[in-house]
């Protein structure tokens, strides 16, 4: 029996480099998985021309448009978006942040409401923080998420001695 082929879409306009590289370090370990990056042109990138790119139109959102079109139950979508997350999760994608941080229905509402109340303090003139800085840490709870992610979907076809 042939299993379904998994696709893992990578928001790439706001993916830190460091989270590419570790994707594209299981590209050769995986048998079953399509790998494709989205970005919109004005975010297109020479590095890592080995990947499947998708190019978008520059418009606002064009990249989680597209994402949200192609995605299908139990395909992987890498993303820090919230709201792009909380359209793929009812379809049944399994998402992740560039940080290693799963996005599930117990979690997403408190995600978007967090993310609410920022803007809302924003428009009424308050600084708030950005993104702390990407570090180590981060990359290595990416891929160590990434890998149980894939080890479950792969099974055995998954070779993480490959990785």
């Amino acid at each position: 029996m042939t299993k379904k082929k998994l696709t893992l879409f990578v928001d790439a306009d706001a993916c830190p480099v460091p989270v590419k590289e570790e994707i594209m370090s299981f590209q050769q370990a995986l048998t079953n998985v399509e790998i494709i990056f989205v970005a919109s042109y004005a975010h297109m990138s020479t590095t890592f021309r080995e990947a499947k790119w998708v190019m978008v139109d520059s418009e606002k959102e064009e990249a989680d448009l597209y994402i949200h079109r192609h995605c299908r139950k139990g395909d992987l979508a890498i993303t820090q978006d919230y709201g792009l997350a909380s359209l793929l999760l009812p379809k049944g994608v399994f998402i992740l942040s560039p940080r290693g941080k799963s996005y599930t229905e117990e979690n997403i509402s408190m995600l978007l409401h967090t993310r609410y109340l920022a803007s809302k303090s924003r428009r009424a003139g308050k600084h708030t923080k950005g993104p702390r800085k990407f570090t180590d840490e981060d990359r290595m709870s990416f891929r160590k998420e990434l890998i149980r992610i894939l080890s479950n979907y792969e099974g055995e076809y998954f070779h993480s001695s490959k990785l």
